[in-house]
């Protein structure tokens, strides 16, 4: 994609980013400016794509040991004493089908290798079902390593990882 750039965010993201988090909130989980400065504080990876100037993606990724208080993040803390933990990915809806979400996780994974991380982790709904990330994810090599109930039982995730030999 020409005029397609992968870049650190800055603060001048930060509404494109919410706005495009709010698109997918289906997906995901909510966040707005304030919870998302909060996210950025914590996290080593807080990327997005811009193409011609636009943000139309973003990933979010905290390594172990971060100050972060989540089940998903925690699950993982739990099983591996070193890991880049990817809290969200989201693609633009008029942006999807050009390889926008494959470039970000090239370019996390280029990140955790330059930085000694031997995996990545993730997790994706498997209840409600979240089919497009299953395949997304096993094209990336993510194998799932467990399951966990969240939400009172309303949803499950597949919890996923990506080891980088």
């Amino acid at each position: 994609m020409a005029g397609l750039l992968i870049r650190d965010a800055t603060e001048a993201d930060y509404d494109a980013i919410v706005a495009l988090n709010v698109a997918e909130v289906r997906h995901t989980s909510a966040m707005d400016v304030d919870r998302l400065r909060h996210l950025a504080s914590l996290s080593d990876c807080l990327r997005v794509a811009t193409l011609d100037g636009r943000v139309v993606a973003f990933l979010l990724a905290m390594r172990a040991g971060a100050d972060y208080r989540n089940d998903n993040f925690g699950w993982f803390a739990g099983r591996y004493p070193d890991f880049l933990y990817v809290d969200r990915i989201v693609v633009d809806a008029a942006a999807q089908g050009h390889g926008l979400g494959s470039r970000l996780y090239a370019d996390l994974f280029a990140f955790a290798r330059e930085r000694g991380i031997p995996r990545v982790t993730c997790e994706f709904n498997v209840v409600p079902p979240n089919e497009p990330s299953r395949l997304f994810h096993a094209r990336h090599g993510f194998v799932e390593a467990g399951r966990q109930w969240l939400d009172n039982g309303r949803k499950q995730v597949s919890m996923q990882v990506a080891e980088l030999a």
